[in-house]
């Protein structure tokens, strides 16, 4: 009998105020997580860190040393995402944790997903925090019609030739646009913002999402500043939608 493929969102951020796993993972998840013996994770540091603040609210079915975690992220080649499956189709339910948020959504992790339904293994998505949605929700924006982008390029004649096409995109469609960015360049790319697009077009930047730190402000183009809201290295979300 084949095991299971368990989806398993993870948090988005962490304060030392408050606990963010007993606060943004539904209790369910916990549970299921906290009885997995072996998980697929982008990094195995980070993932034994959640497993272990996990195990405050949801004791562990396995000692940590015995809990067997593999890693899966951007450098994993197409032969190691195939023997990541090995184990589960031979019967052995398995994990798949995200750096941040849920699992196959700007995660490496959607080939390992993919992989699994090839080899006819049952995969469970389990309910967590996705950014993507959470900003979307948040902005006002269209939330009928949305795509995600991504990552836009670093060069800043690219970047700029990028928005204006994502601008089009969201004026001809009525189409919200959302992306995100290295925390470091988020400054960078709201100056290109103001510098390339409409000033009518809407822009929600949403940051530190789940956190107690979390904002999220909507505006026209024309109204953002720089101190508007601070967006040095943190996580954030781009949302636009031109008029």
């Amino acid at each position: 009998m084949r095991g299971t493929l368990y989806l398993i969102p993870n948090t988005l951020g962490k304060r030392d105020e408050f606990d963010p796993v007993m606060d943004v993972i539904p209790v369910g998840v916990q549970q299921i997580a906290a009885r997995l013996d072996y998980f697929a994770a982008e990094n195995a540091k980070t993932a034994r860190a959640f497993l272990k603040k996990l195990g405050e609210t949801a004791p562990l079915a396995h000692a940590i040393q015995q809990i067997e975690i593999r890693e899966l992220n951007v450098n994993t080649k197409s032969d190691a995402i195939a023997a990541l499956i090995d184990p589960i189709a031979a019967g052995r339910d398995c994990g798949l944790l995200s750096e941040a948020g849920v699992p196959a959504i700007a995660d490496p992790g959607a080939d390992l997903v993919r992989l699994a339904h090839a080899r006819g293994i049952t995969v469970r998505p389990l309910v967590g925090p996705s950014s993507i949605l959470l900003a979307v929700m948040g902005s006002g924006l269209n939330g009928q019609s949305f795509a995600f982008n991504g990552y836009l390029p670093v060069d800043a004649d690219e970047r700029a030739k990028r928005l204006r096409d994502l601008e089009q995109r969201s004026r001809k469609a009525h189409q919200t646009q959302v992306w995100i960015e290295t925390p470091y360049r988020n400054g960078a790319l709201l100056e290109a913002l103001r510098q390339h697009c409409a000033g009518a077009t809407l822009l929600s930047i949403a940051v530190d999402l789940t956190l107690p730190t979390e904002t999220i402000v909507t505006l026209p183009i024309s109204a953002w500043r720089p101190d508007r809201i601070d967006l040095h290295k943190r996580p954030a979300i781009f949302s636009l939608l031109a008029q």
